[in-house]
């Protein structure tokens, strides 16, 4: 087998700062849903000449009518996007193939974050709008490719790299990029987990309850009843409904019982009245409901809405309405002594990391790949999800070239490698 292990530094620290800049450039694309375009053409134009085969994967404006696409957004067309797929086609196979999946989407920027797309480079770390979430980890795979150019290298097993949209709102762009059921004996989904190795990832339902009341003037005698106060009656309900569907998923996978709460409720918005004196008629809360990989979207759906019905009073039970029409992921899940994971090990050890292997206390897309395909999955990557979504997202320079180097090293060891 072909050994990385006398060059792999030096290149790696030769094509650093390349790295480093593309990330940079990356950031300063706007690339927030219905605009990512742009910037995955810039990725195809960057990666193409590294790979065998590299094709820009034309979203269709009738995508939105499939049947499991995540919140559909009025005004919306695709006739600018387009996911990325990168491949490796070796004409004699030596090892286990291999997808790789990195989301080129950001949330728009938090409150207090100035210069979201103008990166900055300060103590060894670059801050902006998809520094780790995701764009980061699409670096990282940029300086790996260029090292396996370099050294004439490519794997010795189909490999297949998806840049995707939508991961954000759903997982559309996976959804997409997966539709010719392609296969693999393995993948890995790029997020930052501080290089944590999740063999588990928990699911999220995202929800809206609409409440209606009973509209009075603040100085009537008639007593109105108050959207406001059956939105509250609501989230408490939910939040006993979410405690007992904690209590009943404790013990069954290990990996999420270090934390206190692995499935956080959110309530993340409430809209209610138009008028300080008057009791509101509507109000809506709109947030997301975390689960374990031991429940189904289904299951926690039904449950949320059975919920309210068994417990609310007798008007919130006639009078309120659930959706989900937002983002709704499956939970997913491994053995956590699964060949990936141990490989995945190894690659660290050998790179200089002590492997953690632990649980994902948030959503992501690793799930379509275990429930749509039966690939076994795990998310891996650098940087914290503290720091994704906010003022302060960064990634450190140094995570970046170990994460090359673990990922060098396990595409070596799963996917073999032979000379171009």
């Amino acid at each position: 087998m072909i050994n990385l292990e006398n060059d792999l530094d030096m290149l790696i620290d030769k094509h650093l700062n390349e790295a480093v800049n593309f990330l940079c450039e990356m950031i300063k694309f706007e690339s927030v849903r219905g605009n990512e375009g742009p910037v995955n053409r810039f990725i195809f134009n960057e990666m193409k000449n590294l790979c065998d085969n590299a094709e820009l994967i034309q979203i269709s404006d009738t995508f939105p009518l499939h049947s499991e696409y995540s919140w559909k957004m009025e005004g919306l067309n695709y006739s600018d996007t387009q996911n990325v797929r990168f491949k490796f086609n070796p004409e004699i196979i030596m090892g286990k193939s291999l997808i790789i999946n990195a989301h080129s989407d950001v949330v728009p920027p938090s409150r207090n974050q100035i210069d979201a797309f103008n990166p900055a480079i300060k103590n060894g770390k670059i801050f902006g709008r998809g520094a780790c979430d995701d764009k980061g980890q699409i670096a990282v795979i940029y300086l790996a490719l260029k090292c396996l150019n370099e050294l004439k290298l490519k794997p010795a097993a189909p490999l297949s790299i998806d840049i995707v949209i939508e991961e954000e709102n759903g997982g559309n762009g996976t959804l997409y990029a997966i539709h010719d059921q392609i296969k693999a004996d393995g993948a890995i989904v790029m997020e930052p987990s501080q290089f944590k190795i999740l063999p588990s990832v928990r699911g999220a339902v995202w929800f809206e309850v609409q409440c209606v009341g009973r509209p009075t003037h603040s100085g009537s005698q008639v007593p109105g009843i108050s959207a406001i106060k059956l939105a509250y009656q609501a989230m408490r309900i939910l939040e006993d409904y979410h405690n007992e569907l904690l209590r009943k998923s404790r013990g069954i996978n290990k990996l999420f019982d270090e934390f206190e709460n692995p499935m956080p409720l959110t309530f993340g918005m409430l809209n209610a009245g138009d008028w300080p004196a008057t009791v509101p008629a509507v109000a809506s809360v709109k947030g997301v409901f975390g689960f374990l990989p031991n429940n189904t979207v289904k299951e926690v759906q039904d449950g949320m809405i059975e919920a309210i019905k068994n417990h609310a009073d007798n008007w919130l039970r006639e009078n309120f309405e659930i959706t989900f029409n937002m983002l709704n992921n499956e939970g997913n899940q491994i053995p956590e002594n699964h060949l990936l994971v141990e490989e995945l090990k190894k690659a660290e050890l050998k790179a200089g990391i002590e492997p953690v292997v632990s649980a994902m206390t948030a959503a992501c897309d690793a799930w379509q790949y275990v429930h749509r395909l039966e690939i076994p999955t795990v998310v891996f990557g650098a940087g914290s999800l503290s720091h994704a979504h906010s003022n302060l997202e960064q990634i450190n320079i140094e995570d970046i070239r170990n994460l090359a180097k673990t990922l060098l090293y396990f595409i070596e060891e799963w996917c073999g490698l032979t000379d171009k």
